[in-house]
């Protein structure tokens, strides 16, 4: 398909972000949930015809990293080269996630262009000198706000996120003088409303701006595994300094111009809500210090629960991605999360759940929809799709509930960032399918040998291949290898076209589906669930 306008060299890319993911240990359903979302909202933009950069990665440097290598007797490279290589990497290849880069911040592109930037910062006047006291979690490498501790039952101070102790740290640290930046920023989430998603989120971060701004500490003196201060070496830099960076590091900043120019900055920054101050207080900040421009939108998702509980390796719910898609498989696995939890808040987790939405929905209503068409047109049409000539109003439906889907799936999950209504649009047109071929009755309809009687099958017939055509469309960012694989089943690749190259604002366009293609019953798009897996 030839390039759209806008995939033409010089156009700005649609720009989306995962957070840069610590290496502490293998990756969790947390984890996975953020980059599959990045993954159907980039892949569905794609199909829009448009130019797209998808962005994810680890996040290398810090205490907490230091930490656990030391654990494992090994340095802190050589234990982050183990995790990317051995966990990371192995586990978005197996969740079908088409990033574009993966950026490590332990690679000299992005450490180079960290000095540069924040020697920049200091040149400006922007950084000072100063030593700060206070209690620090090294699991969020955060520096706490009093107030916002919480205390055990023996009355020690805890992270509320990690339910762990925090450490009184006392050192001589640079500071990045973000109080300056509260008044500017507050002015920008009220000229920028959507900037931060959702509301609640936005409301949380307003209201702390509001209460004032301490001055950022951007370097640590107590440990070496980070990059260091260019202008001092007994320091390095914050690791969260260090981590936000990369969204600009990864794309050319101050070495490939061109790149950087048509990329930067990101339409989109998913991260999840614990991280939401570092990406809508401290990173804006640093490019207004900076005189860049500041991102699009920051959207925060909820928290994955497991028996109340985040899910977490600290507090030992983490699940594998893998122990899902062993069992579901992985298309079923990117669809679930994002159908079954409204994007941004918290959402719980059971096996017991998914399998009744899996066997409902894509089994029953979904993979049975695509078999009995094809099973019918091959039993009634020897496998040709037929000619609808005797359309009424039931089409007309049909061809309505489609257009309806189509609009609707665009929106919320291009625009709103709502993929699990975005996906009930497009299931809710497919259970409209269904009840057309029981309303329609085609298995009777056969029975009629008359000129009238096969044409009315082959308008049913075709009317419900057109459809599943549709839906191969929409449900191709969620769950591209069943798309290709119903694709295929329709035999519209060799009159269409690859199924990535059709554009889902067209997909309602009917009768794209030429009568004539050889449609076929391939495998079961949702095999019956066996016994679920000690």
């Amino acid at each position: 398909m030839a390039a759209t306008g806008s995939e033409k060299q010089g156009a700005k890319a649609y720009y989306v972000s995962t957070p840069i993911y610590y290496v502490n240990d293998a990756p969790h359903l947390g984890h996975a949930y953020t980059t599959v979302a990045g993954d159907v909202l980039t892949r569905w933009h794609r199909q829009r015809g448009e130019k797209v950069w998808y962005l994810t990665g680890t996040d290398e440097h810090g205490q907490k990293i230091m930490r656990t290598a030391e654990a494992n007797n090994v340095t802190p490279q050589a234990w982050c080269d183990k995790l990317v290589e051995e966990a990371w990497k192995p586990l978005w290849e197996h969740l079908n996630i088409a990033n574009d880069d993966f950026i490590r911040t332990t690679e000299k592109r992005h450490t180079d262009r960290v000095q540069e930037f924040v020697q920049d910062l200091y040149d400006k006047g922007e950084i000072y000198k100063g030593g700060y006291e206070g209690p620090y979690c090294v699991g969020c490498e955060e520096y706490k706000l009093p107030g916002d501790l919480i205390e055990a039952e023996d009355g020690t101070k805890l992270c509320p996120i990690h339910k762990k102790p925090v450490e009184i740290l006392k050192e001589e640290n640079y500071f990045f003088k973000l109080s300056e930046y509260g008044p500017k920023l507050l002015d920008f989430y009220a000229a920028n409303p959507d900037f931060i998603q959702p509301e609640s989120a936005r409301n949380e971060v307003v209201n702390f701006v509001k209460q004032g701004l301490q001055d950022l500490s951007i370097s640590r003196s107590t440990f070496d595994w980070g990059v260091p201060v260019p202008w001092d070496d007994k320091h390095v830099i914050y690791v969260w300094v260090d981590a936000l960076l990369n969204y600009a590091t990864a794309v050319g900043y101050n070495e490939n111009p061109a790149k950087f120019e048509e990329t930067f900055p990101a339409n989109v920054h998913l991260v999840g809500k614990d991280i939401l101050r570092f990406h809508a207080v401290i990173w804006p900040a640093m490019l207004m210090a900076q005189g860049l421009p500041v991102p699009g939108k920051v959207a925060a998702n909820g928290w994955l629960m497991v028996g109340g509980e985040k899910m977490s390796k600290s507090n030992l719910t983490g699940i594998k991605p893998q122990d899902l898609t062993s069992h579901f498989g992985v298309d079923a696995y990117r669809w679930y999360f994002l159908r079954a939890i409204a994007f941004g808040s918290d959402g719980s987790f059971s096996w017991e759940d998914f399998t009744a939405r899996y066997t409902s929905e894509l089994a029953n209503d979904y993979g049975n929809l695509a078999s009995r068409v094809a099973a019918m047109v091959g039993k009634y049409f020897g496998g040709e799709l037929p000619e609808a000539t005797a359309a009424g109003d039931a089409e007309k439906a049909v061809q309505d509930g489609l257009a309806k889907a189509v609009a609707e799936a665009d929106r919320k999950i291009g625009e709103e960032l709502d993929f699990q209504g975005g996906i009930l649009a497009i299931f809710d047109f497919v259970k409209q399918v269904n009840g057309y071929i029981t309303e329609q009755e085609p298995w009777k309809v056969a029975k009629d040998e008359s000129d009238e009687g096969r044409a009315r099958l082959a308008t049913i017939l075709y009317t419900a291949a057109e459809s599943l055509r549709a839906v191969a469309v929409l449900l191709n960012a969620v769950m591209p290898e069943t798309s290709q694989k119903l694709w295929e089943s329709l035999g519209a690749e060799p009159v269409l076209g690859a199924l990535a190259d059709q554009r889902v604002q067209d997909a309602s366009e009917w009768g794209r589906l030429p009568a004539g293609t050889t449609v076929t019953k391939g495998a079961v798009l949702f095999p019956r669930l066996e016994e679920k897996p000690a």
